[in-house]
């Protein structure tokens, strides 16, 4: 097994270097044990060095491998020095063992340990600059919107998608029901013009996980694993996310960051369109969809009129603002004078009219 020969392999070189340097020692057993001890270390960094720097960042091997190195030449410095100055042979391997095991670990705290530089500009993982990269989900292709922001340059790339987000995107366009396959297609013609653009690079990552199907779960461990900020609608797949310690982009709370701010008091110009959910209530939208509840407002259906804000309600949909009636905006004014005009105009023409009939009748008498 995996396991058995990562544990047993060490143990088996360490026995192994104590066999060989106990005759050497001369007998002596703390000669023979530092070097069974060290070699079975350095068996356990050799046999799970998979494991061991899968996640290291270059600067901590960097770190280790200096470590590693002057433990050598120090050793062997040392190990000169021992038999130069005719030191007992049992002590020698010791001489070479300790300044080796010292410079080791001097070099693997440095690697986890920020603060003290021993290599110019090399920094630690908590200096480094988190990736660039943002990882797109199968909800913001479809949306659309990442095009038009990726434009204005306000989100630098490059872009992923993810190989299993298309072909999600592929199954849903050739889904026999129209309007999902119509949502597949619109996601595909949107990866189209994303690729055309020329301040956004967009790559396609064949990483794929065979451990799950879920393509939320596969896209948590791609951003967990390539450092990437996930890009996404998904209000239960943002939540998952940030509790896995992924960065998270929601399209949406940036459309309601982005929305104007309106305050108790303001006035505002609105098209009340239909009822309301209470008597006698209408209701109309900003340009942004905020909906706009007007007081009293039940008949005046399909007019533009000036409210006053009165009330401001946030809620996990969006936000409502209740308003009351001011009057008329500029515009329906104008359109009413107008058909007041024509309409006293009319009146005008009938008692003209009328009054040329009786003239006629008086001149026939």
């Amino acid at each position: 097994m995996k396991f058995d020969y990562r544990i047993f392999g060490p143990v088996v070189a360490g026995i192994l270097a104590a066999a060989i340097a106990h005759p050497l020692s001369e007998g002596l057993i703390v000669s023979t044990i530092v070097n069974g001890i060290a070699v079975f270390l350095t068996g356990l960094v050799v046999f799970n060095s998979e494991r061991l720097f899968k996640n290291q960042s270059a600067d901590k091997l960097t770190y280790a491998a200096t470590g590693l190195f002057l433990g050598v030449v120090s050793a062997y410095f040392v190990g000169q020095i021992a038999e130069s100055l005719q030191l007992p042979r049992p002590y020698w391997p010791i001489a070479y063992v300790l300044p080796f095991a010292m410079c080791t670990y001097v070099g693997f705290y440095l690697a986890s340990s920020p603060g003290l530089r021993i290599l110019g500009n090399l920094r630690h993982d908590d200096e480094v600059k988190a990736t660039t990269e943002k990882i797109l989900d199968t909800s913001v292709v479809i949306d659309g919107r990442i095009l038009d922001i990726a434009q204005t340059n306000f989100i630098d790339g490059p872009f992923i998608i993810p190989n299993f987000v298309l072909r999600e995107i592929q199954l849903i366009s050739d889904s026999p029901d129209p309007i999902k396959r119509n949502r597949g297609r619109r996601g595909l013609e949107m990866l189209n013009k994303l690729q055309q653009l020329s301040n956004i690079k967009v790559k396609i990552s064949y990483v794929d996980y065979t451990d799950t199907r879920e393509v939320d779960a596969k896209l948590v461990k791609l951003s967990r694993e390539t450092g990437g900020k996930l890009i996404t609608n998904d209000f239960n797949l943002n939540k998952v996310a940030e509790l896995q310690g992924v960065e998270v982009l929601n399209l949406n709370s940036l459309t309601n960051a982005l929305k104007p701010i309106v305050l108790s008091g303001e006035d505002i110009h609105i098209e009340v369109i239909k009822e309301g959910k209470d008597e006698n209530q209408g209701v109309g939208y900003l340009e942004d969809g905020t909906m706009v509840v007007v007081e009293n407002g039940r008949n005046l259906l399909g007019k533009h009129v000036t409210v006053n804000v009165t009330s401001i309600l946030q809620t996990a949909a969006g936000k409502m603002i209740f308003t009351k009636m001011v009057g008329l905006a500029p515009e329906e004014q104008h359109q009413e004078e107008d058909r007041k005009a024509a309409q006293h105009k009319g009146q005008g023409g009938r008692r003209d009219h009328f009054k040329r009939g009786r003239n006629r009748g008086e001149q026939k008498r």
